[in-house]
């Protein structure tokens, strides 16, 4: 059997910046390696994360336990968005690490984006929209941007200088993305843009869009373009927030394109190549979903564990149950066997391996079920207290759910998975 390949982090030794939570975290990945490291073709991320990859970990608890938690329950109570969250991520570098250093990123891997989003969503999942979002907006440019586009909005991004939203669905166009109407007509030098786009995530707040449009209605699918569109642009605005279940703090609007102009160099990758950059795009960011179920799974568990241990019933606490424990036990080996799968697509997302959309499909899906199941079993161990909004769970478990939604319901992972299965396109692992 050939040895497993290795996740390479590129967002190691070298990282600076002028905040202190980057000098921290360059400092922790600085430290030397051992001096008997085990060799690389021994090792796995997904069995064992690297030096670097457990210093980005702790590097993002900690400012999450400091500076995310505190804020947590008042975001999902005012339904606002979590700035004290977007400014210390964006301090420390964590509200985009996708972004590669040649465009002034932190350059890191797929799977130290996935545990920064995963520790960001433990603490508050609303705050892990921001960095899981500005790498769904902006991965189309990075995948397949012009140099221009790529240092000028990647770059912007990384910056801080605005968010970066995906516009993919419409009213009549959720699940079947390829059903849109929004239209780009060429006119000169530029592309006209005009329809509705609808459940944008952060609309509103980010300053970048990347809008779907269709530019030859006759050509179905290869019809379909991607543009960048910025909020300044005359003719954009956008829809009242949704009245949502969880995720308050992520803006969820309607974006309205009123015959916007955009310059033609602002089109992504070639004309008729936008549906296939979607569809690329979303089997590498249903990752980064995968992460956040996770995330918000494994902040239920915490706070299970910690109520059971110093809840008193019948003279002892409720953790020596063997009824709980049964449950604890379940909740505990669902979110390690989720963890371990989102970790292997994270790996497939960085190499872009050919069975990344079965795996991407796959995590996501499994991972928001887990989510949904461990929230609701952290509720039941906190019983009453559990359904009350003075304790964390219910929260969480209202925030799960929507995991099992976004970037394709769970139904069509399992359709995707299905016609991968049938094309004999599978992991050999």
């Amino acid at each position: 059997m050939r040895p497993p390949e290795v996740v390479r982090p590129r967002w190691g030794p070298g990282l600076v910046g002028p905040s202190s939570e980057r000098t921290v975290l360059s400092t922790a990945l600085d430290r030397p390696p051992p001096e008997d490291p085990v060799p690389d073709t021994h090792t796995s991320p997904l069995f064992a994360l690297s030096e670097e990859h457990q210093a980005i970990r702790s590097a993002v608890r900690e400012l999450c336990d400091a500076k995310v938690a505190p804020y947590a329950a008042l975001v999902d109570e005012e339904a606002r968005y979590p700035h004290e969250a977007a400014a210390a991520l964006l301090a420390a570098d964590f509200h985009a690490p996708h972004v590669p250093e040649e465009y002034g990123g932190a350059g890191a891997d797929a799977l130290a984006t996935v545990l920064v989003i995963e520790e960001v969503a433990r603490a508050c999942v609303s705050s892990s929209l921001i960095p899981a979002v500005n790498k769904l907006g902006s991965l189309p440019v990075q995948l397949a941007g012009s140099e221009e586009l790529k240092k000028h909005y990647l770059g912007a991004l990384a910056r801080g200088e605005g968010g970066f939203s995906y516009c993919l669905s419409e009213p009549e166009a959720g699940s079947d993305a390829a059903a849109m109407r929004t239209r780009a007509v060429r006119d000169g030098e530029d592309w006209v843009l005009h329809g509705t786009k609808r459940w944008i995530s952060n609309a509103g707040e980010s300053e970048f869009y990347t809008v779907l449009a269709v530019t030859d209605p006759d050509k179905r699918t290869r019809g379909i373009s991607a543009f960048v569109v910025e909020k300044s642009d005359a003719g954009v605005s956008f829809g009242a927030p949704e009245k949502k279940l969880g995720i308050k703090g992520s803006p969820t609007r309607e974006v309205y394109l009123d015959n916007v102009r955009v310059p033609a160099d602002r089109m992504i990758g070639e004309e008729g190549t936008g549906f296939e950059l979607a569809m690329r795009t979303l089997d590498h960011t249903r990752v980064t979903i995968a992460a956040q179920a996770v995330g918000v799974a494994q902040g239920a568990l915490d706070y299970a564990l910690e109520y059971a241990k110093e809840r008193q019933q019948f003279g002892k606490s409720i953790s020596d149950f063997q009824g709980l424990q049964f449950l604890l036990a379940d909740m505990g080996m669902k979110v390690e066997a989720a963890r371990q799968m989102t970790y292997a697509a994270a790996g497939r997302s960085e190499r872009g391996d050919a069975d990344l959309t079965f795996f991407g499909a796959a995590a996501k899906c499994f991972a928001s079920d887990v989510a949904m199941q461990v929230t609701v079993d952290a509720v039941q161990v906190l019983g009453g207290y559990g359904y009350t909004k003075d304790y964390p769970v219910e929260r969480m478990m209202r925030d799960a759910k929507i995991t099992q939604i976004y970037e394709g319901t769970n139904q069509v992972q399992r359709i995707v998975m299905a016609r991968q299965l049938l094309a004999g396109i599978q992991s050999q692992v």
